[in-house]
């Protein structure tokens, strides 16, 4: 049965197929197998939980592609994907969680089977989903094969936005919008953290004016006061207190598809050197927006900001942002490019960032952070629009 419910035209995943084989062609590669379920989403739509296990998606020159994972899970795919049935593989039960045997062999028996037992094969080594034993398993059952690290591969295909995906973006930027805004409504002091959190999720997947809220790849971070030198951490059941400042790094998600999100809020008078930071780290938001022009390296926005930073005084040595779109957990970014100031890749048209200034000081934290997009002239476009500040109650 075919999908019945694609989030995209099928000119559309033509088109990121084209991009692929051609990527694929110039690494010599004649099959890719794609293990990273952003990957697997943005070829074929497939869309489940269940990268917990192994799936993945085989990518041909002169075929469909193939989708292959749990015999279960191969419901899901039918359900989802753009290609026939006949193009969804499943592996039987008994090889998942196993200790006699691995899903790799039976991947390996499909790639026999097709033809590639002798060939080159792309595969994604440098990804949270694709494991040490299952690499060794498959150079074991292909010995004849050659396996080429093409880590990234599809990723860097993904950069350039087509105009369905940022339709999709903006409508994930409406509801991180929301988002922020039912944060700074609902904070007070006395208010325990978890509870502002369940706001969170229920604005996140209510979803705004007519699109529906999907789970954003990183959980809501909220960290207080001291707490928020630290840019990871969760939240907790403590509740929130006057004198402190926490910054709440969220995302706006429809269809998989994210934008980040970040602003702080200081409860009570914050002090001068926050004040401080604060000013410094707009103008340098700024400058970086300005920056953020088609031609130019990604660089640019780096030392931009990082200029106005160091002119107040403040050392950042941490990258300042990363590309964004279609994304699974654990992370919302496309791990391509970063804005540092030695990043040299040239900005081009319909590329999607959060471009993440984040500070993290000795014994505070502030985020003030834009998602952007870079325009055919002129500096990027801001997906939202939220006052760009330290935000104040009393």
């Amino acid at each position: 049965m075919p999908a019945v419910d694609l989030p995209f035209t099928r000119n559309e995943y033509t088109r990121r197929l084209t991009k692929v084989r051609k990527a694929m062609e110039k690494q010599g590669l004649d099959v890719l197998f794609v293990e990273d379920p952003s990957n697997m989403a943005w070829l074929t739509g497939y869309d489940g939980w269940s990268f917990y296990v192994h799936q993945g998606v085989l990518v041909f020159h002169d075929a469909d592609p193939i989708w292959w994972g749990r015999s279960q899970d191969a419901n899901g795919a039918v359900r989802t994907v753009w290609m026939s049935d006949d193009r969804v593989f499943g592996y039987a039960d008994n090889y998942v969680q196993s200790t006699v045997r691995h899903p790799m062999q039976d991947l390996a028996s499909i790639l026999r089977e097709k033809g590639y037992a002798n060939k080159r094969i792309g595969v994604e080594l440098e990804n949270y989903y694709f494991s040490a034993k299952a690499y060794l398993v498959l150079r074991e059952e292909l010995a004849e094969a050659e396996l080429v690290d093409a880590t990234a591969l599809v990723n860097w295909q993904r950069g350039v936005k087509s105009d369905e995906e940022i339709a999709f973006m903006r409508k994930a930027a409406r509801i991180v919008e929301n988002m922020i805004d039912g944060v700074m409504e609902r904070v007070e002091p006395g208010r325990p953290k978890n509870e502002i959190v369940a706001e969170i999720y229920g604005d996140a997947i209510r979803g705004v004016d007519g699109a529906w809220g999907d789970y954003a790849s990183i959980v809501p971070l909220l960290p207080s006061g001291t707490d928020a030198a630290a840019p990871h951490l969760t939240w907790d059941g403590r509740p929130f207190q006057k004198g402190e400042a926490t910054f709440f790094e969220i995302a706006g998600c429809y269809r998989r598809y994210h934008v980040p999100f970040c602003r702080t809020l200081f409860l009570g008078k914050p002090p001068q050197e926050m004040v401080d930071a604060e000013k410094a780290l707009v103008e340098g938001l700024e400058a970086g927006l300005d920056a953020a022009r088609p031609g130019g390296p990604a660089g640019e926005v780096a030392k931009a900001l990082f200029g106005s930073l160091e002119r107040a005084g403040i050392k950042k040595d941490s990258r300042c942002g990363y590309p964004i779109g279609i994304s699974y957990p654990p992370d919302w970014g496309e791990r391509t490019i970063s804005f540092r100031k030695e990043e040299e890749t040239i900005l081009e048209p319909g590329m999607t960032f959060h471009f993440m200034p984040g500070l993290w000081m000795e014994d505070w934290g502030l985020e003030i952070t834009e998602s952007i997009l870079i325009r055919e002239s002129g500096p990027a476009e801001c997906f939202c629009d939220r006052p760009r500040k330290l935000y104040i109650k009393d």
